[in-house]
């Protein structure tokens, strides 16, 4: 089930897209919502709060908060949370994958504190790499807890999205991420798998994924073809 705020947040951002809330609108005061969703003050502010992060709306403490016209995303904004399958799509591209490993393992001591796993509980490895025009354009390393994915995927044959599936399969909903981007040494043996041409450079992405009760669920490490994929970031004062 999703947190309160987030549904709260939901709900403004469909009153947005529907035209019932346009840009310059102020929005009720924290009272009138509290009291609208049932809900204490404190909710309503996580659900503010992570409306003015995403640029839809504007706080003028003291005045109130107001409607404004978000800023244009590129696909691969790195505000926006979205799987490889989603990437590569955005793109322009056909997807396609070619699985590599997928095994239980004893974690390692990062992949253990980063997934805040128990003593002796063991994760799920699944390697690939994704294609686009039958090109290799990405590799993935995911590392899960074994013990919050169904084992049958192991036996698995091509799953897509990996979100899709957690949430299908798992009941798992990703929410959000926290993200390390890294320049890879073009002697680690993942970059390799996709320097096909002279010119191709390599972004690796270190990403912890939580669910909506903040939960550490995925770790994965994601190289992209820096000549096929072009992240940005929107950077506000």
């Amino acid at each position: 089930m999703k947190p309160l705020y987030i549904s709260i947040k939901e709900k403004i951002e469909t009153d947005i897209q529907e035209g019932i809330l346009e840009s310059g609108d102020r929005l009720p005061s924290e009272v009138v919502l509290a009291t609208e969703f049932k809900v204490s003050r404190e909710t309503v502010r996580s659900a503010i709060r992570l409306l003015e992060e995403e640029g839809k709306v504007y706080v003028r403490h003291g005045v109130g908060t107001f409607v404004v016209n978000p800023l244009p995303k590129t696909p691969n904004s790195l505000e926006k949370l979205m799987s490889v399958t989603s990437m590569i799509k955005y793109a322009g591209l056909e997807d396609g994958e070619k699985r590599e490993r997928i095994k239980v393992l004893e974690p390692t001591v990062e992949w253990q504190d980063l997934l805040q796993l128990n003593e002796g509980e063991e994760v799920i490895i699944h390697e690939r790499i994704r294609t686009a025009n039958e090109e290799p354009v990405v590799f993935s390393q995911n590392i899960l807890a074994e013990s919050l994915v169904n084992k049958k995927m192991i036996n698995q044959g091509s799953i897509g999205s990996l979100f899709d599936y957690l949430k299908k399969e798992c009941k798992i909903d990703i929410s959000r991420a926290t993200t390390e981007i890294v320049v890879p040494l073009h002697t680690d043996r993942n970059c390799q798998k996709l320097l096909i041409r002279p010119e191709t450079t390599v972004l690796l992405l270190k990403q912890l994924h939580y669910d909506y009760q903040n939960r550490p669920v995925l770790y994965s490490l994601d190289y992209f073809r820096n000549d096929v994929f072009k992240f940005t970031v929107n950077r506000t004062r």
